[in-house]
């Protein structure tokens, strides 16, 4: 089976195709013939050895990937109440890699409970380009759970989670506070941002004037900020990271760690995220779509910034 992978952690150019073995559903699972497979920031980390550590050796292929599209066409027995899917069925599925298990290959088994119906509004590269990022805001947002009129300062609004932070807590009633490019700052309102602040200028200083001084109810920083944004959350109020961190933000602040691998298996998340791209409440952008022998130039465009949506290969 053809796949993208790496045998050594490195830049982009380490990535090439690689042979994996067969794989069939077991009990509780499916089997998807890959069609399209987004390019995610954290595919980057992966390859680079980021989460492993670079002096680890490598005993198999490393397969990025968290987000697929493509038609179910193996189901295994023992499938969870509910289940209404058959062989054929276009589905986006959410990939925990780990190891040969990535979404950069031509077929892949999954827990069914990290597949759903693929959206029926656009192409098999629109079906992969939302679900991991999307999923990852959610999960953000319930643990935070705010209030409508409470407000929500985002780090990064155009990049792969911020734009789903802006748009989910917006639909919540959450007031958003971004921040963007000014080029950009027409498309984060455009998601739901009521005040928009300049990057380059100073976030925690924006925030605080658009809260009147107090401070947001929560920060949450895709854009990995860390301790230049904490003082943007008021006394008592909450931030969120979303890579590990020794920061202390103090002030009776409370840190919320994501990782969005330990909501694989949140069918009912995952249903209403596709669902919401169904109905056009939640975009799914697709910036280009390359194929999949071409991974290492699409991973080299994504590290060079500005990439508005995802990256797709396409197999």
């Amino acid at each position: 089976m053809r796949a993208i992978g790496l045998t050594e952690y490195g830049a982009p150019d380490v990535l090439h195709e690689v042979q994996l073995p067969e794989q069939h559903a077991g009990p509780g699972e499916v089997r998807v013939r890959v069609r399209a497979a987004a390019v995610n920031p954290v595919d980057t980390i992966i390859r680079s050895g980021g989460f492993a550590g670079n002096d680890r050796a490598i005993a198999e292929p490393v397969v990025p990937g968290t987000d697929v599209a493509g038609a179910i066409d193996e189901i295994g027995p023992e499938q969870p109440e509910g289940f209404d899917l058959v062989v054929g069925d276009s589905v986006t599925g959410f990939v925990v890699p780990d190891g040969s298990h990535g979404g950069y290959s031509e077929r892949i088994v999954l827990p069914s409970l990290s597949v759903t119906r693929m959206p029926s509004n656009g192409s098999f590269a629109r079906g992969a380009a939302f679900l991991s990022n999307a999923l990852t805001a959610e999960i953000t947002l319930e643990h935070l759970a705010l209030e409508p009129g409470q407000t929500l300062a985002v780090t990064g609004a155009t990049g792969a989670v911020g734009g789903y932070l802006v748009q989910l807590a917006a639909a919540r009633g959450i007031t958003v506070i971004a921040d963007a490019r000014p080029a950009d700052a027409e498309r984060v309102r455009g998601l739901g941002a009521a005040v928009v602040l300049d990057r380059a200028a100073d976030f925690t200083a924006g925030v605080r004037d658009a809260t009147n001084g107090r401070g947001a109810d929560a920060v949450a920083d895709p854009a990995v900020l860390t301790d230049q944004v904490v003082d943007a959350a008021r006394d008592g109020g909450q931030v969120a990271f979303y890579l590990p961190t020794d920061v202390d933000p103090g002030r009776g602040i409370s840190v919320f760690g994501s990782y969005v691998m330990r909501s694989n298996l949140r069918h009912d998340a995952i249903e209403r995220l596709a669902r919401s791209v169904d109905r056009g409440e939640l975009t799914a952008d697709v910036a280009g779509v390359v194929p999949a022998a071409d991974a290492v130039a699409a991973h080299e465009r994504l590290e060079r910034g500005g990439v508005r949506g995802r990256l797709v290969l396409e197999f």
